[in-house]
Formats: C-alpha cells, sequence, structure tokens
C-alpha cells in the first residue's frame, strides 16, 4: 500500500475557526493512524483578502492543538508558474482551449440557459475556435460533453455528476492567474496528496477537480466531504453557538487537549466512548466512523469536558498555566510556584482556566487590598463575629504549624474553650480569609495561603 498522504489547505482570509480546525484534525488522524505524511498548504492567492496576521493566527492555532505538520508549509501563492505551465500543458494536449468571451458575454449565456429551464452555464462558443493567446483572453478546460464523473467518497459514498452539469471551466483569468481548482489539483498532484478529506462546502468542486486530474493524465486522490457543524438550534453555526476562532477558545481558558478531544467527537465516533487521549485518537480513528450527517455543537458538553481533563491535569503544568491567566488581568500578580498550592483547590470548580484564574482572585490579592462582597461582610461579619475573629486570629499565632491538620486542632482547641459549635466561627473566617461567602475548604484555603496573609486577612475583617 503507498503512503496514506493528507493535507489541511486554509485560506488566510480570516481567522482558524472551528469548522476548519476540525477538519485539520481529521485530515491529522487519518495521517498518524496511517503512519503517513500530514501536509500544511497556505492556499493565499486571494493577495487582497490573504493577510500575514491570518497567517500567523493559523499557524498559532495548528501549534496550540498540536496538529504538527510534515515539512514546511507550502505557500500557493508561490506555485503561480508551476500552475500556468500545468495550464499550458492542457492547451498543447487539446484538452484546454483560449477564450474570448468577455464576462458580459458569458453571464447572458448562462441567462439565456436559466430562462429556458437549462443549466446556467458557457455554451463551448470558443471551444473549437483553435484561438491562441491575446489581450483579455481566459483558458478553459475541454470538459467531456458525455458520460459522467463519479467517485466514491469516503463519508458521503459513492456520487455520480453527469458531464452535461458541468461547465467548461475557466483555468486561467484573462489576467494571467490560475483559478482555485486548478491550483488545487496541481498542488495536490505535487505534494503527493493520496487522501483529501475537507468540509462538504467543496462537493460541487470535486467533480470538476477530478475532470482536471484525468486531463492532465494524473491519478486522482481519494476524496472525503465532512459535514458542517450546525448549532443547538440546527442552523449555520453562529459566533453565539460557538463559531469562533480557535485561539479565541484559548483566550476563554479551554485545554488544547479538551478542545481536540471535543472536535474529535464531533462528527466521529467510536463506541459510547468519549473521552480520548491523543493517542487514543490516532489508533482508534478511521473514516469508516465519520458520520454523514451534520453535527451538533454543544459548548455545555464542551465545558464539561474540559473540566473533566483540568482535574486530570498536572498540578504543575496547571499552575504555569493558571499564573498565564492571572497575569493576563494584574501583570506580576500570579506566580506558578505560590499558585501550585491553590490548584488542588480550584481544580474541581472550575471548567475552565478563566474560571479558575477567576476563582484565584482572592488568593493573589494582599491581605490590605482584598476586596469583600457587601452582603457577605454584612450577612456574617457583626461585631460579634468581627471579636471572634480577633480572638481566633491571636490563637493561631501560638499555633505550632500550619498545615490543614495543625489548622483543624486549633480551631477545635479555640471553639471548645468557649462551647461553640464550627458554624459559629467558620463563615465569618470564610468571609474573612476570602472576601466571600464561598471558598474552598476552609483550612485547605487557609494553608495555601500561608500563616502571614491569613493572619492579616483576619486582623483585617476584624478591624472592618
Amino acid at each position: 500500500m503507498s503512503q496514506v498522504v493528507t493535507r489541511f489547505a486554509p485560506s488566510p482570509t480570516g481567522f482558524l475557526h472551528i469548522g476548519g480546525a476540525r477538519t485539520a484534525l481529521f485530515s491529522w488522524l487519518m495521517a498518524r493512524q496511517a503512519k503517513g505524511r500530514f501536509l500544511l498548504r497556505i492556499e493565499d492567492t486571494d493577495r487582497e483578502r490573504s493577510t500575514d496576521q491570518a497567517i500567523e493566527a493559523i499557524l498559532a492555532s495548528m501549534r496550540w492543538l498540536g496538529l504538527n505538520w510534515d515539512g514546511e508549509a507550502v505557500y500557493q501563492s508561490r506555485r503561480i508558474e508551476r500552475h500556468n505551465q500545468a495550464v499550458d500543458e492542457l492547451v498543447r494536449k487539446g484538452r484546454a482551449y483560449w477564450c474570448e468571451c468577455p464576462p458580459e458575454e458569458v453571464q447572458a449565456m448562462r441567462d439565456r440557459a436559466r430562462q429556458r429551464g437549462l443549466k446556467p452555464k458557457y455554451d463551448g462558443t470558443c471551444r473549437e475556435k483553435g484561438l491562441g493567446p491575446g489581450p483579455g483572453r481566459a483558458v478553459r478546460l475541454k470538459t467531456p460533453l458525455s458520460g459522467s464523473t463519479s467517485y466514491q467518497d469516503l463519508v458521503k459514498g459513492p456520487i455520480v455528476v453527469d458531464n452535461q452539469e458541468l461547465d467548461d471551466m475557466v483555468l486561467r483569468r484573462s489576467d494571467g492567474t490560475p483559478t482555485y481548482n486548478l491550483a488545487v489539483v496541481v498542488d495536490d498532484h505535487d505534494m503527493g496528496v493520496s487522501h483529501v478529506l475537507r468540509g462538504d462546502d467543496h462537493v460541487n468542486n470535486t467533480p470538476r477537480q477530478i475532470t482536471i486530474y484525468r486531463a492532465m493524465g494524473w491519478p486522482e486522490p481519494a476524496f472525503g466531504h465532512v459535514p458542517m457543524i450546525l448549532g443547538p438550534d440546527k442552523k449555520k453555526l453562529s459566533k453565539r453557538h460557538g463559531a469562533l476562532s480557535v485561539m479565541e477558545y484559548e483566550r476563554l481558558g479551554y485545554l488544547p487537549e479538551a478542545l481536540v478531544n471535543y472536535l474529535a467527537r464531533l462528527g466521529w465516533s467510536c463506541g459510547d466512548k468519549e473521552i480520548f487521549s491523543r493517542q487514543e485518537l490516532v489508533e482508534l480513528f478511521s473514516v469508516d466512523n465519520l458520520g454523514s450527517s451534520a453535527a451538533v455543537f454543544d459548548l455545555k458538553k464542551l465545558d464539561w469536558l474540559n473540566s473533566q481533563y483540568i482535574q486530570a491535569g498536572d498540578q504543575a503544568r496547571l499552575a504555569g498555566l493558571l499564573a498565564e491567566f492571572v497575569n493576563r488581568r494584574t501583570p506580576g500578580a500570579g506566580r506558578a510556584e505560590d499558585l501550585a498550592r491553590v490548584v488542588p483547590l480550584l481544580k474541581p470548580r472550575a471548567k475552565t482556566m478563566v474560571e479558575m484564574a477567576d476563582k484565584a482572585g482572592f488568593f493573589v490579592a494582599d491581605a490590605r487590598s482584598l476586596a469583600y462582597d457587601q452582603k457577605a461582610v454584612d450577612r456574617f461579619l457583626d461585631p460579634q463575629a468581627k471579636a471572634l475573629i480577633r480572638e481566633f486570629a491571636a490563637a493561631l499565632e501560638e499555633a505550632a504549624g500550619f498545615s490543614r491538620q495543625a489548622l483543624e486542632q486549633a480551631a477545635k482547641s479555640f471553639l471548645d474553650r468557649r462551647g461553640l459549635k464550627f458554624k459559629a466561627l467558620a463563615q465569618p473566617v470564610r468571609v474573612a480569609i476570602s472576601g466571600a461567602a464561598e471558598s474552598p475548604g476552609l483550612f485547605e484555603t487557609m494553608e495555601a495561603l500561608g500563616r502571614d496573609q491569613t493572619l492579616g486577612r483576619l486582623k483585617r475583617a476584624a478591624d472592618l
């Protein structure tokens, strides 16, 4: 069996979004599962809309997702001379011809055909004129006039198109630039692409591209078209449903492995299993398990999946990420070595790194600048509670240690001497050290804050 070579070929007219990222992932998995090659091609021939910023964003998104490509990225704009060589070869072989029909005349042909209930297409006026190059002339492919073009779609099954439905498509425009379908075929052939997985918005392009392959006498790759992603309302995915750029998900605090896992399950399945490591995805992926109907994007499921990865995540790595997110809001406020103590407390309580940074806010605040929720203060820090906090702070200054166990024992002894229940102390202390009525476990939080911060906060709250 020849080597499997797949590719991802984004147009840098915008950032990489979820649909494109899923297509890239499926192509990457197909290549890695077969121990083949995964290539990246930047289709930047639309110079007016393509930007360097979009190219860098696409590359950054691919790297963040861990979709490493083999070799150097290919830039389509640098291959125009090669594309035109192919067009010239088709003309020499009699498989393409020069056309002098201006655009308005071609549009009139289509309008007339539409009025007669026919396929609106170019009528072949110049097909047998034997024209050569000249000002304002384009080159068109001689599409077969009879028969059909068929292929076995890897996802959708057999697809057959009557050749009478196809146009004599333009291969080279009158300004000398090659068209999309011609450039894609030449690039895929030269790059040795054996399998093309892409969105089903390209289904109509495939028969046209196959006719170019056959006109050139080149072997055709296998084609597969993945259905689009819909929102929960079963309509086209919009920004409010999650149609964001990949790096926007990074900014929202999702882990790349969670997003990869979610995208893989968005149109692919392996039994009822939901959580896959990257290695499991590579080992288990098969195009046979790609769904042929549109997948529905569910942000709540992504949140759940991300929370599972956070809970299972490496503490040191999460501490480093948490420091990044904290510092995005308050530069210099978070250090990974300090936040490592906090991560175990927050992992079960956060669906995203942004949520974790929210919950870590009071940990990184200084005792003197800790913000208090006024409702919590009014409810739990009455004069009696403040007096109790002041006494508890004095007792903690005498404590032999500041571990969770030592703090629990110190609190028990303090309450026993006063004949009080734990609830008399718990919420006032919680508000004093966190500024709110909710926090992770009380003694775990005090241990993570450390002696100085805990005592400083208790004393400040007692003086409010």
